[in-house]
């Protein structure tokens, strides 16, 4: 392609080679930072490897901790609701307990015959105290 500089008309691709030697030197600095940086990367990969697997070796390990502790909870729920009913019968029979008339008991010193009542001062008195 043509373009105008001044009063002179140049060709595009005259300028193009003119920057070719700074491009060339550019591309080739990126390329030698590239193979430096990727170079010394892959040092590292031997890391990358042992995280990558130890990461998974503790999410197996985590999981069944996990499936172990769901489990225990589901015990400790079951447990628990069986607490809940025993106490609550054990509540209810106690309750039901204390609703029922309790059997009199006859007081030796109260009971009155027909003795004790001649021989009481009041012969009305129910509560006579033989003499």
């Amino acid at each position: 392609m043509w373009k105008k500089e001044g009063e002179m008309w140049k060709n595009d691709n005259q300028a193009g080679t003119q920057r070719l030697p700074a491009s060339m030197a550019t591309y080739s600095e990126a390329v030698d930072e590239f193979s430096k940086q990727a170079t010394e990367f892959l040092t590292y990969m031997p890391l990358l490897t042992k995280a990558r697997d130890a990461y998974q070796r503790a999410m197996a390990v985590s999981a069944e901790v996990r499936s172990m502790l769901d489990a225990g909870d589901k015990t400790l729920q079951t447990l628990m609701t069986q607490l809940e009913e025993a106490v609550s019968v054990h509540l209810n029979k106690a309750s039901a307990d204390k609703k029922k008339p309790e059997s009199v008991k006859a007081d030796p010193a109260r009971v009155t015959t027909e003795a004790t009542r001649a021989t009481s001062d009041t012969p009305e008195s129910s509560w006579a105290v033989p003499k």
